[in-house]
């Protein structure tokens, strides 16, 4: 990975401090009504001054952070490291000298990995997890009592001591890996949403090129007819002219080619402007599979339906997914690939289908997904699966903003079916 994306994902796995500082708080109310109810509610015997004096240390660190930095300070994975790795540190303190496993509140051990795994780099949240364990390890060998009735002393037996501390370190790493999990794939669609984005405003700014050129053209069109003007008025004042002659008939002859440029640049947005902005289903079609054709041996594309075609607005977003699908066949096929499109009174149904290996059936039900890989091992046993699946999670996300319903499927070879109400698709 590029230095710039490392820095990217850093930026991104940094925690706001003041997430950080409200949790602490959070930490600090709840340890102090805690500690306060069993030592003066229920009576029961405690270390009160250690037990407080670790509440008031993290309540003294919270409140330094929040006086020397400002709300909107996000910290470095380093310093949030640190701050977790204290927190940690500061509940196995306390949880050691209120019984240890023995304590209800140990299951809160594995807030401070939780929060690791989702906001910090994986090394971070490794570490912090390591240390979770320890401390938990640490909290098995005798302990302080737990609080209990004067002249009762609660005894918790060494098996169901250990069976408390595989319970608790397996809690604290299927906690760990599912916030893993849930982080990285929230990254993962925020990456993938981010390209849409991009591949959208690309198409969009291509459809208007045509439109920028024209407007260009008639800015431009003024200035340069005055210069024309000058030019062709020194080429009859300097003609014959050795010296500067050849030059102002090279100016005349310059400018000209650059009125008939312009000329030709403002036609564009003229000629067939409203059957550009137009786009029947059989072009729509043609447009989209045009640039995949020398690709593939044979390229079928079929209509039929009840009656007349289906007539839309040229929608960029539209192209696009069309054409990554039909790119995607086109790639993956043995030798043809057909589309064929289906429309009646309420429906639009277009299906692009290859005879390649199709779909891998283990992971039918997530294509479309970024990142996941679409496509079965090929006759030569080489993996051409696509990438890492984005470009169909883009042509999915721009098909279904415009309506579009898809459906993925083996018959043969792979199959897409995209499906649209006929008044979505249709000019207005």
């Amino acid at each position: 990975m590029r230095a710039p994306e490392l820095l990217e994902k850093e930026r991104r796995r940094s925690l706001r401090l003041q997430t950080l500082v409200r949790l602490r708080w959070l930490a600090v109310a709840g340890q102090t009504t805690t500690a306060t109810f069993v030592a003066f509610g229920i009576d029961f015997s405690m270390p009160i001054i250690p037990v407080f004096a670790l509440i008031a240390a993290l309540a003294l660190g919270n409140l330094i952070l929040t006086l020397r930095f400002p709300a909107t300070q996000r910290v470095e994975p380093r310093f949030a490291f640190a701050l977790l790795g204290f927190d940690l540190a500061q509940l196995t303190a306390l949880l050691y000298l209120t019984g240890g496993l023995a304590n209800p509140f140990v299951p809160l051990i594995s807030v401070p990995v939780i929060i690791s795994f989702t906001a910090l780099p994986l090394r971070h949240a490794m570490a912090l997890l390591v240390l979770a364990v320890a401390g938990v390890s640490v909290l098995a060998i005798e302990p302080f009592p737990l609080p209990w009735y004067e002249g009762l002393s609660l005894q918790i037996e060494p098996v169901l001591k250990f069976g408390i501390w595989i319970g608790i370190v397996s809690m604290l790493s299927f906690a760990a890996f599912y916030a893993h999990r849930i982080s990285l794939e929230a990254e993962q669609i925020s990456d993938a949403l981010a390209a849409t984005e991009l591949v959208l405003q690309r198409e969009q700014h291509l459809s208007q090129l045509d439109g920028l050129a024209a407007a260009a053209a008639h800015e431009l069109g003024t200035p340069l007819a005055t210069i024309s003007v000058v030019a062709k008025e020194m080429a009859r004042a300097l003609g014959d002219d050795p010296n500067h002659g050849e030059d102002v008939q090279l100016l005349v002859s310059q400018s000209q080619r650059c009125r008939d440029i312009l000329s030709r640049l403002a036609s564009l947005s003229k000629e067939d402007e409203s059957h550009m902005r137009r786009l029947p289903l059989s072009s729509l079609l043609e447009e989209a599979a045009a640039p995949h054709r020398p690709f593939v041996a044979e390229m079928e594309i079929s209509i039929e339906g009840d009656g007349p075609e289906p007539v839309g607005q040229r929608n960029p977003a539209v192209l696009y997914g069309l054409g990554n699908i039909i790119e995607n066949a086109v790639e993956h096929a043995g030798r043809a690939v057909k589309i064929r499109a289906r429309h009646d009174a309420t429906r639009v149904t277009i299906t692009v289908s290859d005879d390649g290996g199709g779909f891998a059936p283990d992971i039918l039900a997530r294509i479309g997904d970024p990142f996941v890989s679409d496509r079965q091992t090929d006759r030569e046993g080489a993996n051409r699966a696509g990438g890492l699946g984005l470009g169909l999670f883009i042509a999915k996300t721009l098909l279904e903003r415009a309506g579009a319903t898809l459906t993925f499927e083996n018959d043969g070879g792979a199959r897409i079916t995209i499906t649209w109400p006929r008044w979505r698709m249709e000019t207005e």
